[in-house]
């Protein structure tokens, strides 16, 4: 990991679906992930400069019954055996109704990521593709990257700090030292 006070992030973090797989609602079956464009090449960007990385992920499907834990683990491990292992995982099981916090757009999967990384939430950076993966972030105190997908809410990208076309636009993005204000600045 790079030293306290070096430019750029020392974590990323990242969205599971629609950010590092394709989006497979509800998703329990390994063999149904598919990696995203990119993301292999946007790791190693990463992982090359010692940038720890982790996942923050909503699984409201197992607080409705529609997976298991277990089910959730499988994705996670097929996800790893594709992609190397992550730092972190950061799971939220509850329904939208449950008023947890650490559902997205509530900062509580930001924090706890950052707190087993050992990073401050100022120092990590997190990709994702809808605007609640945005919200969670700018509330931890951690800079967002927007990747917006086709059910990417035109208000979400209109309203995103920065935002970039693909994965590994992203963590250049990341990797780039922030400048001015952000704004929706494009990349």
């Amino acid at each position: 990991m790079p030293p306290e006070g070096a430019p750029g992030p020392r974590a990323v973090l990242f969205d599971r679906d629609g950010t590092l797989v394709e989006d497979v609602p509800y998703n329990g079956d390994p063999a149904l992930v598919r990696l995203m464009p990119e993301v292999r090449a946007a790791l190693g960007l990463l992982r090359e400069r010692g940038i720890a990385t982790g996942v923050v992920s909503n699984q409201s499907g197992v607080a409705r019954g529609l997976l298991s834990r277990n089910q959730v683990k499988a994705v996670q491990l097929r996800i790893e055996e594709l992609l190397g292992p992550f730092g972190v995982w950061a799971v939220c099981p509850h329904g939208p109704a449950h008023g947890c916090r650490c559902r997205k757009p509530a900062p509580g999967l930001v924090y706890a990521a950052c707190a087993r990384l050992g990073v401050r939430p100022q120092d990590a950076v997190v990709i994702g593709d809808i605007g609640a993966d945005v919200a969670a972030a700018r509330a931890a105190g951690a800079r967002a990257v927007l990747v917006p997908t086709p059910v990417t809410r035109r208000e979400e990208i209109a309203g995103a700090p920065e935002r970039a076309d693909d994965l590994l636009s992203a963590v250049r993005a990341a990797l780039a030292p922030v400048s001015g204000s952000g704004g929706g600045v494009s990349i």
